[in-house]
């Protein structure tokens, strides 16, 4: 119309517990929420569908710990998407949060315009993004053909599109391994995995299913050193590295190749986390929480690899359920102080929760630094032992549990987790 303006809708709504993010985190969190009685439940997710990055992990080995079957991630995903939609809770696809406030305001865009959620609490379970060739600042062209492990994945298994033919992995992260067996068996010829660090920072299950009962190699303490190519990737440049991870000169060896895939870490998505003044860990590089799952930010909660990377995506759902437990004793009563801090000790990578209020028994989650034989792992305050565990074989790509009981503690004292 002739001097019409085309005006965006602006959507006010309101709810008990808005939450970022419809993969399994988010699903898991609002069936518990429902189940413990907080109903009034929004979901928002950016994708055209909920289920976030399980939609494109078709491999098995899903399900083992939270369903005792071993499931695909499309089939792990729609038990939960089912249970949300048995129980009408509401949720909002093709939506994009862009600002969460301190007070619980959600800031969301959609296609047909903004949306304001008021909400009584939030939680945020945006899971992870992989870090790019950009943070690696690998030297070389700008060529095509570089590109992440989860974007080979999707491209194969959402597009049914090959990236490549020959194809050299950096990084020995679960990913990239899952894709070295995926590209293998569609025909391509994977030249090898290399790996930077001295150890593999994938699931030695994965390691053996997906690389050595297929002959790929594995070769630790390398890296990529040169990318060439001007359209598409020609080829990479490997080289060995020192113990402080630098390049060792001489040890350069150049392989053919027209695909680079880049399996080389996770990092928690929390640009929203950080923008609603919640504090992160340096070592996680997600939120400081307590052991109810609450941020410094009061109503504010993070569940997921949002909140810490995690190995199987069954300590995800049911890291969500604990959450959604906090989240609903939060509404019905409110949750006390956190006042006891909680410290990395020996061989300890980090460490959830950082902050205990000693109210309730809860769950440390941690890794070790570096791996270990019949590790012995303490939980001390005021140099007692109150708490201990012994893990066989303690690798840093697995994920270690350790249960305290709230009778143990005593005082305001420091707790440290630590390997002896």
């Amino acid at each position: 119309m002739e001097g019409a303006e085309n005006k965006q809708k602006q959507s006010f709504l309101n709810a008990d517990v808005v939450i970022v993010g419809g993969g399994p985190a988010g699903l898991a969190a609002a069936v518990q929420l429902y189940d413990k009685g907080v109903t009034d439940i929004l979901i928002l997710e950016r994708e055209h569908q909920l289920g976030g990055i399980l939609k494109q992990c078709i491999h098995d080995g899903f399900g083992l710990t939270r369903f005792g079957e071993t499931l695909s991630g499309p089939e792990y995903a729609l038990r939960f998407i089912k249970e949300v939609e048995k129980r009408n809770i509401k949720y909002i696809t093709d939506t994009t949060v862009i600002n969460v406030t301190a007070d619980h305001k959600v800031y969301a865009s959609h296609s047909e315009g903004m949306i304001l959620v008021q909400a009584k609490a939030v939680v945020l379970t945006m899971g992870c993004r992989e870090r790019t060739r950009g943070a690696l600042a690998i030297p070389g062209t700008r060529p095509a053909g570089v590109i992440t492990a989860g974007v080979a994945q999707a491209y194969i298994n959402l597009q049914n599109r090959m990236p490549g033919k020959e194809i050299v992995i950096l990084g020995s992260g679960d990913i990239g391994l899952i894709m070295a067996r995926r590209l293998t068996l569609e025909g391509a010829h994977v030249i090898g995995v290399f790996e930077i660090n001295p150890i593999p920072s994938g699931l030695p299950r994965n390691i053996e299913q997906c690389l050595h009962d297929y002959d790929i190699p594995l070769a630790m303490s390398h890296t990529v050193t040169d990318i060439r190519g001007t359209d598409r990737l020609e080829s990479v440049v490997i080289s060995e590295v020192d113990d402080k991870l630098q390049p060792i000169a001489g040890t350069e060896k150049e392989y053919a190749c027209d695909t680079l895939i880049l399996s080389v870490g996770l990092i928690p998505e929390n640009e929203l986390t950080i923008g609603a003044g919640a504090q992160l860990d340096p070592h996680t590089k997600g939120a400081l929480v307590d052991e109810f799952y609450q941020t410094t930010v009061p109503g504010l909660f993070a569940a997921g690899n949002v909140l810490h990377v995690h190995d199987l995506v069954d300590f995800v759902s049911m890291e969500a359920e604990t959450t959604a437990d906090g989240i609903t004793r939060y509404i019905k009563e409110g949750l006390p102080e956190k006042d006891i801090p909680v410290k990395c000790g020996n061989n300890i990578g980090h460490v959830i929760p950082q902050r205990v209020s000693g109210s309730a028994d809860f769950k440390f989650s941690f890794r070790v630094r570096q791996p270990q034989r019949n590790a012995h792992i303490v939980v001390k305050q005021g140099g007692q032992v109150i708490a201990k565990k012994t893990v066989i074989n303690a690798l840093p790509a697995n994920m270690i549990e350790l249960p305290l009981q709230s009778s143990k503690l005593s005082g305001q004292d420091e707790i440290e987790v630590a390997v002896e």
